[in-house]
């Protein structure tokens, strides 16, 4: 049941896919096809910044999948929240922009992609961006499609949190996509006007206008077609076929992109004829090396109502900003809550921070059903950056509309909790400050009984979730890496015509959030298809380079 012939397939409109089919379509005389197994963008949720948490409680725009039970976190099944949507899940994360520490993309090409070092893929990061607060430079791009600025008018709890890390002699860190992403400080949101910035919005609903990208929604894939070799095809799971003239790329994401290449017969051999699927291209590595990034909160609660949150004492001052940010697109409503961070060394020992300082000027949510904070309080939530652990993701049956299974592993490696239970000392230490005396908040997580590392360690496991950053699952590698699924090409292995351009081809995560290095992978990709030639890499300035070179050079120059 043929349904259509274009050159190109891009399967998933998130926020890699959508660069790259935006990318694609600057060829006017290719079409390409985006197929998005959920609905259009639409909901006033996934636009109004701070609406953020509602937009990830949707179940019309979350697949709301979750792991296994995990042993590492006390037997519990932890969320993993997916955007279902145009735009995936660059529509209902929190539009943080960071790109990682340089040196994490060092750590890249030593491992074997070549191409992928801080200095090559940084002008793919700055060709996308418009960034309002930093002037052009090396580090920084204007005139890109998604903006990209420090999020105005902070809660005033924001300016304790820094003064707290102040106290406590950590440094400031003026622009976390600059030379050195070390300290505290105001964060950049993927905002303009008021309004969330995506791939989706910013890059792919433009390029449609060309009339050569054609993206259908509620098009779930069951499989690609592959016929002697080489991806010709997808099949739906309504039966229907779309053929590729030229090439198909997954860009499903970590959890669904294994998924789809195992029920097309791509992967470990013994699980997929045990899944009762006929194998194609025996390839280990697909669904597994996948990983996450683990964080665990310390919440207090004040009666002081500086913070967001609902409550009658706030209601006049919440009523004013709602008709506020209608009438101008200001205000608080037009941020995103996570207005401040810290990237910070819990050890002094290390060469760069192993942990991301969440700082949340509102109190914890107590009600699933409400997407908002009932009353007032601050917390922080630390995020262990370099996990160790690493799981899998499986299928559950033959099914392509069963939910896979994701197996992470969580905290399984001793080492992994180490940073957690440091970093939350420190939290602990920062709202023990002058900046947070006025507010007189409470310590109600996990309490001021915890003291000793058994008793964090069993908190840690026992509330501790993920920030939504999992990557690997066709990770991309050198022809001697056999647990490679992918080239530094992004071509998967052994199949012609079929690449991978997610997350999943992450060999490891970034020391951040990671919506921008997809969006980065994205771009990459477009050029790969189109046989462009790479952009030319950064010219770093002198006092950056001897901190970015790879890690391989470094060793060199040491001996």
């Amino acid at each position: 049941m043929l349904a259509g012939e274009f050159d190109y397939i891009v399967i998933g409109a998130g926020s890699s896919g959508a660069a790259l089919a935006a990318r694609l379509g600057e060829d006017s005389t290719k079409t390409v096809c985006v197929l998005e197994a959920g609905g259009h963008d639409s909901h006033p949720f996934i636009h109004v910044p701070s609406f953020v948490a509602a937009a990830i409680g949707r179940k019309e725009t979350n697949w709301r999948f979750e792991t296994v039970p995990q042993e590492g976190m006390a037997g519990r099944k932890i969320g993993v929240p997916r955007g279902r949507v145009i735009g995936g899940s660059g529509a209902i994360n929190g539009m943080v922009y960071f790109r990682g520490h340089p040196t994490d993309y060092d750590d890249w090409a030593d491992a074997g992609c070549k191409g992928w070092s801080y200095a090559e893929v940084l002008p793919y990061f700055t060709r996308t961006e418009n960034n309002e607060d930093f002037p052009a430079s090396v580090f920084h791009g204007s005139g890109g499609s998604i903006n990209a600025k420090i999020v105005e008018g902070p809660n005033p709890l924001n300016y304790a949190f820094m003064d707290a890390l102040a106290e406590l002699q950590f440094p400031k860190c003026p622009d976390f996509n600059g030379p050195n992403p070390e300290g505290y400080g105001r964060r950049q949101g993927l905002i303009r006007n008021g309004l969330r910035e995506s791939s989706a919005k910013n890059m792919l609903r433009p390029a449609m206008e060309r009339g050569n990208i054609h993206v259908q929604t509620d098009a779930q894939v069951a499989r690609v077609i592959v016929e002697l070799g080489r991806a010709t095809g997808v099949e739906l799971t309504d039966g229907r076929v779309i053929a590729a003239r030229h090439e198909i790329v997954l860009s499903a994401g970590t959890v669904q992109t294994p998924q789809i290449l195992m029920l097309s017969g791509i992967g470990p051999a013994a699980h997929l004829k045990e899944m009762g699927v006929e194998v194609l291209a025996d390839l280990p590595g697909v669904g597994s090396n996948y990983h996450d990034h683990v964080a665990s909160p310390i919440h207090m609660e004040t009666s002081d109502s500086t913070s967001y949150g609902i409550s009658w004492k706030a209601m006049p001052r919440d009523i004013f900003w709602f008709f506020y940010y209608l009438a101008t697109r200001k205000g608080p409503l037009a941020g995103n809550v996570f207005e401040s961070v810290a990237f910070l060394r819990t050890d002094p020992s290390l060469a760069k921070p192993d942990v991301q300082f969440v700082f949340q000027p509102a109190r914890r949510l107590t009600n699933p059903k409400v997407p908002f904070p009932i009353g007032h309080g601050y917390a922080i939530s630390p995020v262990a950056l370099y996990p160790k652990s690493r799981g899998t993701v499986r299928l559950a049956s033959g099914d392509p509309t069963a939910a896979p299974l994701i197996d992470p592993n969580l905290l399984k490696e001793p080492e992994d909790i180490l940073p957690l239970i440091r970093a939350l000392k420190i939290s602990r230490a920062a709202f023990a400050t002058r900046p947070f005396a006025k507010y007189q908040g409470t310590e109600v997580a996990p309490g001021p009984e915890c003291q000793t590392d058994a008793e964090w360690d069993a908190y840690i496991r026992a509330t501790g979730y993920t920030v939504h950053h999992p990557v690997g699952t066709a990770k991309m590698g050198s022809v001697d890496d056999a647990s490679a699924v992918v080239d530094p090409q992004l071509r998967v292995r052994g199949i012609a015509g079929l690449r991978v351009a997610d997350a999943s081809v992450m060999p490891s995560v970034i020391g951040g959030n990671t919506n921008a290095p997809c969006v980065m992978i994205g771009e990459r990709c477009a050029d790969f298809i189109l046989g462009k030639p790479a952009l030319p890499a950064a010219q770093l300035p002198p006092e950056s380079v001897a901190r970015y070179k790879p890690k391989a050079k470094r060793a060199a120059k040491a001996a």
